[in-house]
């Protein structure tokens, strides 16, 4: 029996550990693509829209390794709380990768740099959301639902600047019609770092309830 505990416990901590390093991989992609697009680099986008294909292989791999686990344990109630969480983090983190290699690809496809102004405003969002995602991430990785209640309490931080950003981009295509191909790209690049702060709010909810048994909404009540 204690032979089985030990290699139930070694399953689980190489999923966690999956799931870890795709984390850190995630933030080290968003990071780049945010690099491209402020330096205008057509081929570090280039190369973060086909490093995306490694995200994809980890979430497979995550997703065979915990339904397997889950096939061959049959675990219950807490038990079965690591495994799910694993799967679903692995899951949002492959968006968030889709969502870098987007950003990436709409970087290759502007015809000039951006603006100093819209350099800083996109950086400093992609920033503020490469922030949000390492800082989960390192709550996923401790098992902290403390911290991860306080990246999910921040998520309003995102969207306020989310909304500044893209509202002083409308205000420049109204100013200067000519700009609005580019302005178009710099408002899907805008959404896409809002909705992978969304990935990383979903993830604080997961490991909070893999740590506590009880969801977000209801800890943050109580």
């Amino acid at each position: 029996m204690e032979h089985t505990f030990k290699a139930v416990d070694e399953e689980l901590n190489a999923l966690h550990g999956e799931v870890v390093r795709m984390g850190e991989v995630t933030v080290s992609q968003l990071r780049a693509a945010v690099a491209a697009f402020v330096k205008h680099d057509a081929a570090e986008a280039a190369r973060v829209a086909a490093a995306d294909a490694e995200l994809d292989r980890m979430d497979a791999e995550i997703e065979r390794r915990a339904v397997r686990f889950i096939a061959l344990h049959q675990p219950m109630a807490d038990d079965l709380r690591a495994p799910i969480t694993a799967m679903k983090t692995a899951m949002n983190l492959e968006r968030c990768g889709d969502l870098a290699k987007n950003m990436a690809k709409r970087t290759r496809e502007l015809a000039a740099p951006p603006s100093a102004g819209q350099s800083k405003a996109l950086a400093d969002l992609g920033a503020l959301v490469a922030g949000r995602l390492a800082e989960v991430m390192a709550a996923y990785s401790s098992g902290d639902a403390e911290a991860a209640t306080r990246v999910w309490e921040k998520d309003a931080e995102v969207d306020i600047l989310h909304e500044r950003v893209f509202r002083d981009i409308l205000q420049s295509m109204s100013g200067d019609p000519s700009g609005i191909e580019a302005s178009t790209h710099l408002l899907f690049i805008t959404k896409n770092l809002e909705r992978i702060g969304d990935h990383a709010t979903n993830i604080a909810e997961l490991v909070c309830y893999e740590a506590t048994g009880v969801e977000l909404g209801e800890r943050a009540r109580g």
